[in-house]
């Protein structure tokens, strides 16, 4: 026996599947959210993940588990966002990194292969240095990085083609010199420099100056500068580069939460909406005062113009200091 479908039967049949829920996007969370971090447990990237992840729990009315993905320079981190199902549930705490490590050849990865949502944070590099050194302003740090031969000083605080050696090759650059002429040593990060620093090891630490407000506190180090257009409000004391010596050479680290390629628009902006009132809530700027972090705000879209920017950007500092593969 055959089964006819009549126009009017095909209309109902339509006119009742509007009335059903839409799939997913509606009730969007209906589970957990995982925010993949690409650093260790308890560093900077770390306390901003679990911070907005708390106040975007009560947005959302789900929990947000931060997992950390560690290894390869933030390789393995950004590697597990990029390659997550793109249905809202795996997003991930993206770092600046992204613009510099395809540059390098550590990976294929770059900003395009995410959907940026927003971006909550921006560092400024500062310029440290030991408290009994032989820098007293920004001013005589260039006169005597030029007056004396090449690599008679040492700077650190990351990795090779990290962040802060990034940031201060192009400072260097930005004072008429090779972006090599200061030796930099690598670490595992800001920290265990100001360490070094303070021992005597090193002459230079370009990190940000919440990196260095434990050792400047103890008398063991200052920050001479900071290479952003205003002074923070968390150190009022620290001027900028402008200040110092009229440059206007500005940069630092910022940190966004973006997921997979391909994700439905709607979800984005669902979530763009969610994680601008966690970041203007008091859980939030709260703890980010307090730390001395730098809170700033994009949206999606102007989030994955930003990315863009910085990628030339970091792709010619990259170049000029040597590291291009």
């Amino acid at each position: 026996m055959k089964t006819s479908i009549t126009r009017s039967h095909l209309a109902g049949l339509l006119g009742l599947s509007l009335l059903l829920p839409l799939p997913a996007l509606a009730d969007y969370p209906e589970k957990p959210i995982t925010l993949i971090v690409p650093w260790a447990a308890g560093g900077g990237t770390d306390a901003t993940a679990r911070t907005i992840a708390a106040a975007l729990e009560e947005e959302l009315g789900q929990t947000v588990n931060v997992v950390n993905r560690t290894g390869g320079s933030g390789v393995v981190g950004h590697t597990a966002m990029a390659m997550a199902k793109p249905d809202g549930y795996t997003l991930g705490l993206i770092t600046g990194e992204i613009n510099m490590m395809h540059w390098q050849g550590l990976t294929q990865l770059t900003y395009q292969d995410y959907t940026p949502i927003a971006q909550i944070n921006y560092d400024y590099a500062g310029i440290q240095v030991a408290a009994d050194g032989p820098f007293d302003s920004v001013q005589s740090l260039v006169d005597q990085i030029k007056s004396e031969p090449a690599r008679t000083y040492t700077a650190s605080g990351t990795g090779q083609g990290g962040v802060w050696h990034l940031a201060f090759a192009g400072f260097l650059l930005d004072q008429g010199m090779e972006a090599d002429r200061v030796s930099w040593i690598p670490s595992q990060g800001a920290a265990p420099a100001m360490t070094e620093m303070a021992a005597g090891s090193i002459d230079i630490v370009p990190s940000s100056v919440p990196e260095g407000r434990s050792m400047v506190e103890a008398g063991k180090a200052r920050s001479l500068a900071i290479m952003a257009p205003e002074r923070l409000d968390s150190f009022p004391d620290v001027p900028t580069l402008k200040e110092a010596i009229g440059s206007d050479y500005a940069i630092g680290e910022w940190r966004g939460i973006a997921g997979p390629k391909g994700m439905d628009p709607a979800i984005v902006d669902k979530l763009e909406t969610a994680i601008e009132t966690a970041y203007q809530s008091d859980t939030y700027q709260n703890f980010m005062s307090k730390q001395g972090f730098g809170t700033e705000w994009r949206g999606a879209d102007d989030f994955g113009k930003f990315m863009a920017e910085q990628d030339e950007r970091f792709g010619k500092i990259v170049e000029q200091v040597g590291l291009a593969k």
